[in-house]
């Protein structure tokens, strides 16, 4: 089917300390409901559509109380492209590492964060399926790297391709 040129931009982030990842077990949400996501995320604003780092930023401090001097290495890894539901969903993926020494708890309106250590991998996780397939590349080969990642999805995936600058 042909899409009827709606559009649906969002962004998400995941927050890192050391070798644990904050994800958000969100509850009530339109879109992603009783799923695990990044800590923080959402759709953009009328004056962010341009700007995914603003809106990034503002859903982080909306949903958690983090502000972005709290973060470390802030850097859009992930845009994805999916069309589902009559719609084209556009999402940046942001990650970060958080400040200090000490691995913080925080709390969200938006439902549970937990810390999860990346290492035993997070396939047991109920995710969005453009989100999985994001963390799948992510602990295999983008947390080793510096690149921005371009993914479409099709039934079986996201192909990704790094995006550099020229």
């Amino acid at each position: 089917m042909a899409s009827n040129g709606k559009l649906r931009n969002m962004t998400a982030i995941y927050l890192m300390h050391g070798r644990d990842m904050l994800l958000l077990h969100r509850h009530g949400s339109r879109v992603v409901n009783d799923s695990w996501t990044g800590a923080a995320g959402g759709h953009f604003e009328e004056c962010e559509l341009n700007d995914a780092l603003a809106c990034v930023l503002r859903e982080l401090y909306e949903e958690t109380g983090i502000t972005g001097d709290m973060l470390e290495k802030l850097s859009l890894r992930y845009i994805t492209l999916r069309h589902t539901k009559g719609e084209v969903r556009q999402n940046y993926y942001y990650f970060a590492d958080i400040s200090g020494d000490e691995r913080p708890d925080f709390s969200s309106n938006e439902g549970t964060l937990k810390w999860f250590p990346m290492d035993e991998g997070l396939d047991f996780l109920e995710m969005p399926f453009t989100a999985r397939h994001v963390i799948r590349h992510y602990l295999k080969t983008g947390r080793y790297t510096r690149a921005l990642y371009g993914g479409v999805t099709n039934e079986s995936g996201v192909i990704f391709n790094e995006l550099p600058e020229f």
